[in-house]
């Protein structure tokens, strides 16, 4: 296993790291940790990116996982901020179906033996997600940080508009790959 690779999958194990600090209410400052620990693995996508294509190691394993390990992130986040009431249940479930639909998507196409890697919308989608859960995970945290000049009120409507962002990359992406990739079935054996 490559390094870019070894990055990914760092940012698979970090899920269950960032889980146990949000929803544990007993360890003092988990979610700041959680915080924390979501911003570290949502950079190492960036990370093991940079380092695959710098150095040439683009493999079919990096192709399906990066994209994976993007999607248990995210969803965790989506899930753990639905159930503290700061975004709303359709808001994950749309990004949440769209990821099953991308992920059905390139089963099929990894059946065939072609690996579908992520596209320009998939990245942007991805990164608008991010921030948007960051922006959240923030809001979350908003009483153990020095942000006194934003108001909360303020604060929440600029998470709704990030989400909502995220929410039309998200369907803009599941489109794109959908159309980009329709022959992947459309194709009858």
């Amino acid at each position: 296993m490559n390094l870019a690779n070894k990055i990914t999958m760092v940012r698979i194990f970090l899920i269950p790291v960032f889980l146990i600090f949000v929803t544990v209410d007993a360890i003092p400052n988990g979610k700041l940790f959680a915080l924390a620990v979501f911003i570290i693995a949502s950079l190492t996508d960036k990370l093991d990116g940079y380092i695959a294509r710098s150095r040439n190691l683009i493999t079919n394993f990096g192709k399906f996982m990066d994209p994976l390990a993007d999607k248990l992130l995210v969803t965790s986040a989506l899930i753990a901020l639905v159930e503290f009431h700061i975004i709303a249940g359709w808001v994950a479930v749309v990004i949440i179906a769209r990821e099953f639909a991308v992920t059905g998507l390139r089963s099929i196409a990894a059946g065939e033996g072609t690996v579908i890697a992520a596209s320009s919308w998939g990245k942007a989608k991805t990164m608008t997600q991010m921030l948007a859960i960051i922006l959240a995970l923030i809001y979350l945290c908003y009483d153990s940080l020095p942000l006194g000049m934003i108001s909360l009120s303020a604060f929440k409507a600029a998470i709704d508009l990030a989400m909502g962002a995220a929410v039309i990359a998200t369907i803009i992406s599941g489109v794109d790959y959908f159309v980009k990739n329709k022959d992947v079935i459309q194709h009858d054996k």
